[in-house]
């Protein structure tokens, strides 16, 4: 007789998920079981979070998520909470920023694990999503076994996220999974877990290689950036233009160059390859050769610039988010080149990005309307490929000097 596809504690269907917390992965996560039909008990330790969640608004600009989230609060199945509430899976999904000396800084994920402890039972499958370092989905069970010896039987994994800004809801639903348990009956319950709403394929693993999958996608990814940002950086100093090197390279059949940037951001890319190189400093060369090359990017934008304001030129840069048509400032270059700039020419820089109603904190420059930019003579410099500067007419550009990272004003040109 053929298995159901969901059996074991799992059967059926999930009663109740705690998710703790509810930004860029968590939020979304929390929306989309809910609309599953399951009791979904959002935590965060922000007030301001809680209130915005609570009222059916959410904090983030991702597609569609307010959308179930209201739908969810009327139906009761989503419910805020400053702590954690008893479940049947527990789903971490906290930031892993880095602290110092580029080290992974566990704290979010520990307090959350000592958070959950008490509303554990027996048999509950605890789900770690946070990027971690390798050996983290060990730690918290080792922490949760000090607290709460008498529960020997919890199912720990790790579930890491594959997901783009933007595209949250799509890419958690279409994207395959891996889980990886510390034990084989925990990572079949965790891919049970993600068959409730994963359509990808959940690929089973033990948690250390879970672990290290994820920091090598995005190790890889950062990798293969650098490379196309030293390509920049060569072609600049030969006076030729990247992207037509880029274009005719990437005619080989087996050639496929990633497009150069003014450096990598987000929390993933900006962030996980030092997760892998801390962990084994002494066998990693390539990844901090990597990073240096993501810092010499920066800083070679930041001097084209730099220069321009220092002949007298008032510089105009064109977005702040990391990425296109997101508001995530999470590690972007683009902030951090234009906050650099206004530092050292005070007056002679402005920052136009669409996706923010008010000046990021630290940027010693006016974040004004792109119109409002345009009105006045300056250099453009391109941070970010948002759209709507992509669609900006021929005449908007006319006599500026521009410095475009993203080559966007190029595609137009060859577009036309």
């Amino acid at each position: 007789m053929r298995k159901p596809r969901i059996h074991g504690k799992l059967a059926g269907m999930v009663q109740c998920v705690t998710v703790i917390g509810l930004g860029y992965v968590g939020l979304p996560t929390a929306a989309l079981l809910a609309s599953r039909g399951i009791r979904v008990h959002g935590v965060d330790t922000s007030a301001a979070v809680r209130a915005t969640l609570a009222a059916g608004r959410i904090h983030i600009a991702e597609a569609d998520v307010e959308a179930l989230l209201e739908r969810a609060l009327r139906a009761g199945l989503f419910t805020v909470h400053a702590a954690p509430q008893p479940a049947e899976v527990f789903v971490i999904a906290v930031p892993t920023p880095l602290g110092e000396g580029r080290a992974p800084m566990l704290d979010h994920v520990m307090d959350a694990t000592r958070a959950l402890a008490p509303a554990l039972k027996s048999g509950d499958l605890v789900l770690l999503e946070s990027t971690s370092p390798i050996g983290t989905t060990a730690e918290i069970a080792a922490l949760l076994l000090e607290l709460r010896p008498e529960l020997d039987d919890l199912a720990i994994a790790y579930g890491p996220e594959r997901v783009l800004p933007g595209r949250i809801l799509t890419e958690l639903v279409e994207n395959d999974r891996v889980a990886g348990g510390l034990t084989p009956e925990a990572t079949r319950r965790a891919i049970e877990f993600y068959r409730l709403f994963v359509r990808g394929a959940v690929h089973g693993t033990d948690a250390a290689t879970a672990e290290m999958v994820k920091l090598s996608e995005n190790a890889f990814r950062d990798v293969n950036i650098a490379f196309a940002n030293e390509l920049s950086l060569i072609a600049g100093q030969h006076d030729l233009d990247v992207w037509r090197v880029i274009e005719l390279a990437n005619r080989h059949p087996r050639v496929n160059i990633l497009k150069p940037g003014p450096g990598v951001g987000g929390h993933c890319i900006a962030v996980d390859p030092w997760f892998l190189a801390h962990g084994a400093p002494e066998a990693a060369r390539l990844i901090p050769a990597a990073r240096a090359v993501d810092e010499a990017k920066r800083q070679s934008v930041l001097e084209q610039a730099s220069a321009l304001c220092t002949a007298g030129e008032r510089v105009i840069c064109l977005g702040l988010a990391f990425k296109g048509d997101v508001d995530d400032l999470r590690e972007s270059p683009a902030l951090a080149i234009a906050s650099e700039l206004a530092r050292r020419h005070p007056g002679r820089v402005v920052a136009v990005e669409p996706h923010l109603d008010a000046a990021p904190a630290g940027l010693e420059a006016p974040l004004v309307s792109l119109d409002a930019a345009l009105e006045r003579p300056g250099a453009l410099l391109v941070l970010t490929d948002h759209s709507v500067f992509a669609r900006l007419p021929p005449s908007a550009l006319a006599g500026r000097r521009i410095i475009d990272t993203r080559g966007i004003f190029r595609r137009q040109e060859e577009t036309a």
